[in-house]
């Protein structure tokens, strides 16, 4: 059986004893339906909030620098920005090897650095070593390079919601079951029916619990910002167990 979209808002109609939905009149659905896949995209909405880390939502970044230019945007899919992960890769090419980046506060950048965005020369321009976070979905070199350097990082997405019959969640086909527990609270609620809702919400929450335990190391750190798409930082994260809670209420 697919692990689909289709799929899992047909688990969820199964479990309420409705007619299942098919390919071809699945993107037509209305009422009870539209409110079938709203739920599970809710469901799959709150365990990528709950834990901004996940393993699925792991990616890795490559961009081309382009010398005498400082300052670079984020991925747009990124929520979270692993800054200890930033290297220049090596390239025989350009004669430089793999250099892994410092992390420079902002405020530092700001006094000392700078004017190497003002000069019109190639004075001061190199293979960068410092990279820093600006407040405007930015990251900057330092020093500006002077060549077209390659710098890799890694960043934690945070995937769109599901549209389409055949979209996949990000959340690995074996938390099949937990994704159905969250949907199936928001049905429940949909229905006016708030003493199965906590039910369902009470597995939700055990779901994602032994999610976080089965994939998150409580040890591990990331030197990490979170993106906040309508603003420019949230705030510096440290160890990965728990910018979010699991509750939905």
């Amino acid at each position: 059986m697919a692990y689909n979209f289709l799929e899992l808002v047909n688990s969820v109609n199964r479990r309420l004893n409705e007619v299942e939905l098919t390919s071809s009149n699945f993107s037509a659905a209305v009422g009870f339906y539209a409110q079938a896949k709203d739920a599970v995209n809710a469901s799959i909405r709150h365990i990528n909030q709950s834990q901004y880390q996940w393993p699925f939502n792991h990616s890795t970044q490559e961009t081309t620098l382009v010398a005498g230019t400082s300052r670079y945007a984020f991925p747009t899919d990124a929520k979270l920005i692993d800054f200890d992960s930033f290297r220049i890769k090596e390239d025989s090419t350009l004669g430089n090897a793999t250099v892994k980046l410092g992390l420079l506060d902002y405020d530092e950048y700001l006094q000392k650095f700078v004017d190497q965005e003002y000069k019109t020369d190639s004075s001061g321009r190199r293979l960068p070593q410092l990279v820093f976070h600006a407040p405007s979905l930015q990251y900057g070199m330092v020093p500006p390079p002077d060549k077209a350097y390659t710098v890799v990082f890694e960043y934690y997405t945070f995937p769109t919601d599901l549209a389409s019959a055949t979209d996949a969640p990000s959340v690995p086909e074996r938390f099949k079951h937990t994704i159905i527990d969250g949907a199936m609270y928001h049905a429940y609620l949909f229905r006016g029916n708030s003493q199965d809702a906590t039910i369902a919400q009470q597995k939700f929450d055990e779901g994602i619990k032994q999610m976080r335990s089965m994939l998150i190391n409580k040890t591990y750190y990331v030197r990490a910002y979170m993106i906040a798409r309508n603003q420019s930082v949230v705030g510096r994260l440290g160890p990965a167990s728990s910018n979010a809670g699991s509750s939905l209420g």
